[in-house]
């Protein structure tokens, strides 16, 4: 099977991490251990979130004395790209001495009339109390909004049209390699008048573009990994019910918070309406369970997986509600 992959932010830094260089590469490890079992039977494309990271490297770059201008979000995503798609290949390598793993840095077209301009909305960056992040979005000319019980910056998140280098990255995997490709959803970048390319500043959800890479690679399956098991349908109540077996209609049937969950919830519709195969949302430590078909929430149009087999019934009544993560990615 061709499977993409896209690693939550909890892989990399969990809730309360310090963003340290060696805490990151600890998760990494572990994010790799998991998804070893995938890379030995199945050709798979790894993505990643780097809304921490991005965030961290913002906050350097607006307080450096030497630089006239802080660096726009495009090369900001490009560094995170980077530095993330080092520690996972050096770690894919380490687990797959007899694979080929390549890490690219990867451009996403998004449309310059895209509303998301005009309404920020992805989380980036530390968390503050709200005094804090008011004074910093006064002096910094910041956009803020409450995420949970702190405050954190927002920017942009265009919706991906196309990621650029989809024809390199099929080359790879016909060869037989791994792919670590398209993390932070891609450098945004536009198509100016006379077709050139153009970083903008925004910051692409790394779910959206995951789905579109996969449907544009022709992959069998989309996991989104993350740190909770399955969905829950009416989360934080008496009746609430893990999802075992679902479908896009259920999964649209409720509202999701923009900058979190919401993408998830629409990355997978959006894969399985258009190509009929499978995508689910689940635990990163069970991601060879998952595409077993024996763990996490597995979104088919019928709401059956495996294809064959006694599976539950596809979920009615009302959409799934997926219980909150940790730190959006």
């Amino acid at each position: 099977m061709r499977v993409v992959v896209a690693l939550g932010g909890n892989a990399l830094l969990k809730r309360g991490d310090k963003p340290d260089a060696d805490i990151q590469l600890t998760n990494v490890r572990r994010a790799v251990a998991a998804l070893a079992p995938l890379a030995r039977e199945h050709e798979l494309v790894v993505t990643h979130g780097n809304g921490p990271q991005v965030g961290v490297l913002a906050l350097q770059s607006a307080a450096d004395p030497a630089l006239t201008h802080p660096y726009p979000f495009d090369v900001l995503g490009a560094e995170t790209q980077g530095m993330i798609g080092y520690w996972l290949l050096q770690s894919l390598q380490n687990v797959l001495p007899d694979r080929q793993v390549c890490a690219l840095i990867n451009q996403t077209l998004v449309s310059v009339a895209d509303p998301a301009f005009a309404e920020p909305t992805k989380f980036v960056g530390q968390s503050y109390d709200e005094p804090t992040a008011r004074r910093l979005a006064a002096g910094r000319g910041w956009t803020v909004r409450q995420d949970g019980v702190y405050w954190r910056r927002v920017v942009p998140s265009p919706r991906p049209q196309r990621i650029v280098e989809t024809r390199l990255i099929r080359q790879l995997l016909s060869h037989g390699a791994v792919a670590v490709c398209a993390g932070g959803g891609g450098v945004p970048v536009i198509r100016d008048e006379n077709g050139l390319l153009r970083g903008v500043e925004a910051v692409v959800d790394k779910d959206l573009t995951a789905a579109l890479l996969a449907e544009s690679l022709e992959a069998d399956a989309l996991l989104l990994l993350t740190d909770v098991p399955r969905v829950v349908r009416g989360f934080g109540t008496p009746d609430a019910t893990p999802l075992t077996h679902t479908t896009p209609a259920a999964l649209r049937a409720e509202s999701f918070p923009a900058g979190s969950m919401g993408p998830k919830v629409e990355a997978v519709c959006r894969f399985v309406e258009l190509t009929g195969d499978m995508a689910a949302i689940g635990a990163l430590d069970q991601a060879a369970d998952i595409l077993a078909g024996t763990a996490g929430t597995l979104v088919t149009p019928s709401g059956r997986y495996p294809h064959t087999g006694a599976c539950p019934p596809p979920a009615t009544g009302p959409g799934a509600v997926p219980a909150p993560e940790g730190s959006p990615s």
